[in-house]
Order: structure tokens, then sequence, then C-alpha cells
């Protein structure tokens, strides 16, 4: 599995939740910034298909996005999270779940049929189905016996 991993975003983090500990403020930790997020994203083949699996909690249909141009596939979308107002008397809250926009894209091999891509979206996976093209796939050659 190929996961994305952005240091930068983790120091920033850790940076400003030290500037609040030090301005005396650390018991009202705020959610992250909405941002670019990368779904964890699984891609396994065999003779007949692709098939690409893309982690989405909380994205329903209407938030995705998929397309082929050029035999690149384009996955994007956006998860939106409701958070509630802070309430008096709350003293802290954390917030780990990522909201906001994301994009993958993979480069398809020609052999894949772009006519014959399926997708459904099940418990927050995405799966999509890519057929392989029917002169790519091994074909059998019967020996006949004289």
């Amino acid at each position: 599995m190929l996961v994305r991993w952005t240091p930068f975003s983790d120091v920033a983090r850790l940076e400003a939740e030290m500037n609040r500990l030090f301005n005396g403020s650390a018991a009202t930790v705020e959610p992250r910034a909405r941002g670019q997020w990368d779904p964890a994203v699984d891609v396994t083949e065999d003779v007949e298909k692709i098939v690409v699996q893309a982690d989405l909690p909380g994205v329903d249909q209407q938030g995705l996005d998929i397309q082929i141009e050029q035999q690149v596939l384009t996955l994007k979308g956006e998860r939106r999270l409701a958070r509630p107002d802070q309430t008096a008397g709350e003293l802290y809250r954390r917030y780990e779940r990522t909201a906001g926009a994301f994009s993958r894209q993979f480069r398809l091999p020609p052999t894949v049929d772009p006519e014959k891509i399926s997708a459904s979206l099940k418990d927050g996976v995405l799966t999509l189905t890519l057929p392989k093209k029917a002169e790519a796939q091994p074909r059998q050659i019967k020996v006949s016996v004289q």
C-alpha cells in the first residue's frame, strides 16, 4: 500500500500546539485547518482486471469526481465534517479526523478498457474495477491431435 506522508504538516501542527502551550491557552486545542488530504489506496491486478480501492469514510457519492483523461485516472472529492461550536464550560477539544479536498492520480496501462470501468461506494470504500481489453488478456490455444 502506498501512502503519501508530508512531514511538514505534522511539524506545523506541533509548532502551533507548542505556541498555545507557552501562551497559556493549551486547554483549547483548535481543529486542524481544512486542507488537502490523501486517502489510502490499494491497487491489485490480475490477468483480467485492475482493482483500485480507496478509503473514503465520510465522503458521499455526490462528493466524488472520477475521471479518465489520456490514460490518467483521477479521483477527486471533498470530505466535510460537522463540528459543533464550542459550548460554555467546555475546556478541551481534540480533532484528529481530517476534512477537506483530496485528489489522487494514477497512470493506467494501455491495456485498460476505459469504456468498461465500473465504480461502487460501500461502507466508505470506493472500489473501481478496470477491466483489461480482450486483446491484452492471455488466450488459450488448443492443440489438435491428428
